[in-house]
């Protein structure tokens, strides 16, 4: 449980301060392609830096009053407050329904797909570095974080290749997840990475923190990316079918 709080919160901060990264290049660009770069990847990246850490780390959250037991639920602590005022962000940041719509509906098909194209880009710059790697670990990382990119594009053609843009949005939330989930096993391949050519071996700990938060993610957090992704890629039509009637 800890292991997974350390996994999304840390993981969501790092996503958080790039975007913050690429509001700052947005105006200090050495050049307008730059700057334009940065704008393209930000709109990308918005409505998973919105959705995200407000989903998982709530999770992070509710595990932190699993771990006090009956006393998490009581106000001896200040968990159980936290869960509170954290289960706000889920609505302060457009509620994922909304976000899940942006993405699939407008961001990933915006500009004939070049934003999602600078996307991949970006992740293959990384991957290059990871697959090229010492350490075995960072190389098999790399492999499935390629593969995971090459699902989501795949994907992303399948559902608007159906004709229909209701029956596309139908999978718009288990699109998000499967994407946030993506972009967050990037963002901890490129820590490892960072962790790795930054710190010595007195940082022996925190390097260790690192790498280990990164293997739990890619262990346990990215292959949830096939329930996701699965109903979609079998063409399962089972929420754009519902009528308001059944419910």
């Amino acid at each position: 449980m800890l292991l997974a709080q350390k996994a999304c919160v840390e993981g969501a901060l790092a996503l958080n301060l790039y975007c913050a990264r690429l509001v700052d290049e947005e105006k200090t660009g050495a050049s307008e392609e730059e700057r334009k770069r940065a704008t393209l990847l930000l709109d990308m990246l918005t409505p998973i830096a919105k959705s995200w850490p407000s989903q998982w780390c709530l999770e992070a959250n509710s595990l932190a009053i699993q771990i006090l037991g009956g006393y998490g639920y009581t106000r001896d602590f200040p968990v159980e407050q936290y869960w509170r005022d954290n289960r706000l962000n889920m609505i302060h940041e457009g509620t994922h329904g909304i976000q899940a719509l942006d993405l699939l509906g407008r961001k990933v098909v915006m500009k004939d797909g070049a934003g999602l194209r600078l996307l991949g880009a970006t992740i293959a710059a990384t991957l290059e570095r990871a697959l090229a790697a010492h350490h075995p670990d960072t190389r098999r990382f790399g492999g499935e974080l390629k593969a995971a990119v090459q699902r989501i594009e795949q994907a992303t053609r399948q559902l608007w290749s159906l004709g229909n843009p209701e029956a596309t949005l139908a999978h718009a939330t288990p699109y998000l997840q499967a994407f946030g989930h993506v972009v967050l096993a990037w963002i901890w391949l490129e820590l490892s990475l960072a962790a790795s050519r930054v710190y010595t071996p007195a940082d022996d700990d925190f390097l260790h923190g690192i790498w280990h938060a990164c293997r739990y993610f890619y262990v346990h957090e990215l292959p949830q990316i096939a329930v996701w992704l699965g109903p979609a890629e079998a063409g399962d039509s089972t929420l754009f079918d519902t009528r308001d009637a059944w419910m």
